[in-house]
């Protein structure tokens, strides 16, 4: 398997599961809030930063009371750990955090060079497939194995434009 791609995106339902499994292989408990955290970023359409994580937890059922930031912090660095989350780095200083790939699914982001709004973007089928292609190629004749890729889109979003 040569992309990244052709990973199959772990079914809602399922989530919690493979995040737990994740959890267990790094001997790490999967707490309730780092379940919150998760179900948070599970049905958000584009990475969050902190203080949206933040907000979003004063009322997110599943959380019983609100998340100190320092308690994020250190539950964001465990779910990282064990390869649940990802940050997103951005045009701008904030970071941003969403699921794995592997469980979210491949996809591709587009970044505001102006607010560093990031937003989640799926690319057709065809067309990844042909971008995989021609970047295993360019790596194959660089002398590197290519794995997966990721692409960024750079521009202006329309609260920007």
């Amino acid at each position: 398997m040569s992309s990244g791609h052709k990973h199959q995106k772990v079914e809602n339902s399922d989530v919690h599961i493979e995040v737990a499994r994740r959890f267990t292989q790094h001997n790490q408990r999967y707490s309730s809030k780092r379940r919150a955290i998760v179900s948070m970023l599970e049905t958000s359409d584009r990475p969050l930063t902190i203080s949206e994580i933040l907000q979003q937890a004063k009322s997110f059922k599943g959380t019983r009371n609100e998340i100190a930031q320092s308690s994020l912090y250190r539950n964001l660095v465990v779910l990282e750990e064990v390869g649940a989350v990802q940050r997103i780095v951005s045009t701008d200083d904030n970071g941003r955090y969403e699921l794995n790939e592997e469980i979210l699914g491949h996809h591709h982001h587009m970044l505001c060079s102006v607010c560093g709004d990031v937003r989640d973007v799926t690319v057709p089928a065809q067309l990844e497939d042909e971008l995989d292609d021609a970047l295993t190629k360019l790596a194959k004749r660089l002398g590197f194995k290519l794995d997966q890729h990721r692409l960024d889109l750079i521009g202006r979003c329309k609260k920007c434009a």
